[in-house]
C-alpha cells in the first residue's frame, strides 16, 4: 500500500468519488466522439451534462469534506507499475478542495456563455477533455500521473485557441505551447531524478509516490535545491509569473470566450497548486532559502502588470495583464511561508477565478455586439445597455478588490502575511492596488461613459439567457466578500499541516508570526487602572 494511503488510512474510501471527478469528463469526450459531426443540437448537450455532472460530485464532495482534518481525504489508490511505485492515487485536501470545487462550477458556466462558430463538435470535445485533465492534476497524489495530466492541458487549450480563436490566433497558440512545453521539460527531468534520487520507496528504491517523497527522501541539500528549481521552472511559466509572462497576453487576446474562462478561471492556478503542493511540501528547506527571490518575482507581477493594464488600448488584452498582476499576489502568498500568506493565496486562487472568468464571458458577449475589444471603438455603452455595464461594474470593482466583494479577502490575507514577513517592503505591492483601481476605472470611464458614435454600431441589452450564467457568479462574488468564513476554515488545518511540515523539514526555520496584537506585552491592569483613574481625577478637578 502506497504511502499516500498509509498516511491518510482513515479516509481511504471504498467508492472512488475523486477518480469519478476525472473519469465523468473522460467518458463524455469519448461519447462526443462517437456523435456524429452533423449532430450539432447533442454536442454542446453532451458536453453540458458531463460538467453539470462532474460539478454536482464536486459539490458532494465540498459538503462531505470534514473541516477540522488538515490531511488528505477521501483517498483512493491502486497499483498502476508497481516496479517503479506508480500508483492511480488520489486525494483531496484544504488546499485542493475549492480548486476542484471551482473547475467544476467553472466549465459548465464556460459552456453555457459561449459558442463555437464553426466544428462544434471538435470544440466541446476539447473543452470536455480539457477539464478532466485540470482536476487530475489538483487531485494526483503520484507524481508520475500529475505530470501526464499536467501535459494533457496543453494539448485542449492548443486547439481552442489556434482553431476557435481570433485575429493572430495560431501565433497565440504555438507561442502557449511552446512556452509551457519548455518549462514542462525541466520538470520532467526533475520528476524523475526526484523519483531515482531520494530513495524513498520500498526498501530504499524508486517511488513516484507524494507523501512518500516529502516525508522519506533522503535528497541532500543542493540536490534538493536543482530538484525544486526544476519543478519551479514549469511553474512559474505556467502561471506566468514575470517575465516568462508573455504567451498569456496573446492566449488570452485570441482565445475564444470558453478558452479565455478557463485559461484565467483555472489553468493559471495549475502552476500556483503546483508551487503549494510540489514545492513547499516536498522541498520545504529550497522553498525557504529562495522564497526572497520568489517574493520579489511576485512583487515585480503586481506592479507591472498593473502598469502594463493600464497601458493597453485593447480591453481584452487589459484584462489578461491583470491576471498577471493578481496572479503575482498568489506567488507572494505563497512565499511568504505564513497562516496569513498562503490562505490569501488559496482565496485569492478562487476568487480571481470566479472574477476574471465572469469578466472574460461578458467581454464575449460584448465581442459578439461589436465584433472588437478596441476601447476607441466602445465608448458610452453605459447608455445604451445600462444593466450590462451595472454587472460589469460589480465584477470590475471586485476585480479593483473593493472591500465587501471577493477580490478584497485574498489581497488583503496576502498584503498582511507579506508585512509579517517582509515588514515595509510589502508597501511595495500594496501599491499594486492602487494601480489596479486606476487601470481598471480609467478603462470603464473609456469603454462606458461618455457619447455614443452611431458609426460603431448597436449595442444590445444584455439577455435573460446570457445573464442566468452569471449568476453563480455574482452571487459567490458577493457571498466571498462579505462572509468568507466557510472557505477559511475548511483550508486552515491543511496550511497548518503544510506550515508544521515545513518547520519540521527546513532547519532553523520558524514560520513567521505577527509582532503586534497577541504578541504584546501584557499590560498590567492594577497599575493601568490607578494611573487612569489619578489621572481623570486630576482633570475633573481642573474643570471643577
Amino acid at each position: 500500500m502506497s504511502a499516500a494511503v498509509l498516511a491518510s488510512e482513515a479516509h481511504v474510501v471504498s467508492f472512488p468519488i475523486l477518480p469519478s471527478l476525472i473519469v465523468v469528463p473522460l467518458l463524455g469526450t469519448l461519447l462526443l466522439l462517437a456523435v456524429p459531426k452533423g449532430r450539432v443540437e447533442l454536442h454542446r448537450l453532451v458536453a453540458l451534462l458531463t460538467s453539470l455532472t462532474t460539478g454536482a460530485i464536486a459539490l458532494w464532495v465540498l459538503a462531505a469534506f470534514a473541516t477540522t482534518d488538515g490531511d488528505f481525504q477521501f483517498v483512493w489508490s491502486t497499483p498502476w507499475v508497481p516496479s517503479l511505485d506508480i500508483n492511480l492515487a488520489f486525494g483531496i485536501d484544504g488546499i485542493s478542495l475549492f480548486l476542484v470545487v471551482l473547475t467544476g462550477l467553472l466549465f459548465p458556466i464556460a459552456l453555457l456563455s459561449s459558442s463555437p462558430e464553426h466544428d462544434s463538435k471538435g470544440y466541446f470535445l476539447w473543452l470536455t477533455l480539457l477539464e478532466a485533465g485540470c482536476l487530475g492534476v489538483f487531485l494526483s497524489l503520484d507524481l508520475f500521473v500529475f505530470f501526464l495530466f499536467f501535459e494533457l492541458t496543453l494539448v485542449p487549450l492548443f486547439f481552442l485557441i489556434g482553431k476557435w480563436g481570433h485575429g493572430r490566433n495560431i501565433y497565440a497558440a504555438s507561442k502557449f505551447f511552446l512556452y509551457t512545453m519548455a518549462g514542462s521539460a525541466f520538470m520532467l527531468v526533475a520528476i524523475v531524478a526526484l523519483a531515482v534520487l531520494a530513495n524513498a520507496g520500498p526498501d530504499g528504491g524508486v517511488t513516484f509516490d507524494l507523501v512518500r517523497l516529502a516525508n522519506d527522501s533522503q535528497l541532500g541539500e543542493w540536490t534538493a535545491r536543482v530538484i525544486f528549481l526544476g519543478f519551479m521552472a514549469a511553474f512559474l511559466v505556467k502561471v506566468p509569473v514575470f517575465p516568462f509572462h508573455t504567451w498569456l497576453p496573446d492566449a488570452h487576446t485570441e482565445a475564444p470566450t470558453a478558452g479565455s474562462v478557463v485559461l484565467a478561471g483555472v489553468l493559471l492556478k495549475l502552476g500556483t497548486y503546483g508551487m503549494l503542493r510540489f514545492g513547499l511540501y516536498l522541498f520545504p528547506e529550497a522553498a525557504v532559502t529562495f522564497a526572497p527571490g520568489f517574493i520579489a518575482l511576485g512583487t515585480i507581477g503586481i506592479v507591472y502588470g498593473g502598469i502594463a493594464a493600464a497601458m493597453q488600448k485593447n480591453l481584452k488584452r487589459l484584462v489578461a495583464y491583470s491576471s498577471v498582476a493578481h496572479m503575482g499576489f498568489c506567488v507572494l502568498g505563497i512565499f511568504v511561508i505564513n497562516q496569513q500568506g498562503l490562505a490569501g493565496s488559496i482565496v485569492q486562487m478562487v476568487n480571481h477565478g470566479i472574477i476574471t472568468g465572469a469578466l472574460f464571458i461578458l467581454l464575449g458577449f460584448l465581442y459578439q455586439r461589436r465584433h472588437t475589444y478596441e476601447i476607441s471603438k466602445l465608448v458610452g455603452l453605459q447608455k445604451l445597455a445600462p444593466v450590462f455595464a451595472g454587472v460589469f461594474t460589480l465584477f470590475m470593482l471586485a476585480s479593483i478588490g473593493l472591500p465587501g466583494l471577493a477580490g478584497f479577502v485574498g489581497e488583503v490575507l496576502v498584503l498582511i502575511g507579506a508585512f509579517v514577513t517582509t515588514g515595509w517592503w510589502a508597501a511595495i505591492p500594496t501599491t499594486g492596488v492602487i494601480v489596479a483601481a486606476i487601470y481598471m476605472l480609467w478603462a470603464y470611464q473609456r469603454t462606458f461613459h461618455g457619447t455614443p458614435d452611431p458609426a460603431h454600431g448597436p449595442f444590445p441589452e444584455i439577455r435573460i439567457k446570457e445573464f442566468l450564467p452569471l449568476v453563480p457568479l455574482v452571487a459567490l462574488t458577493i457571498f466571498l466578500g462579505l462572509y468568507p468564513t466557510p472557505m477559511l476554515e475548511r483550508m486552515q488545518p491543511s496550511i497548518d499541516r503544510l506550515l508544521d511540515h515545513v518547520e519540521a523539514k527546513a532547519p532553523d526555520f520558524t514560520v513567521p508570526e505577527s509582532q503586534f496584537g497577541e504578541d504584546l506585552e501584557p499590560v498590567d491592569e492594577g497599575d493601568h487602572g490607578d494611573e487612569g483613574s489619578a489621572e481623570h481625577a486630576a482633570i475633573a478637578e481642573e474643570g471643577a
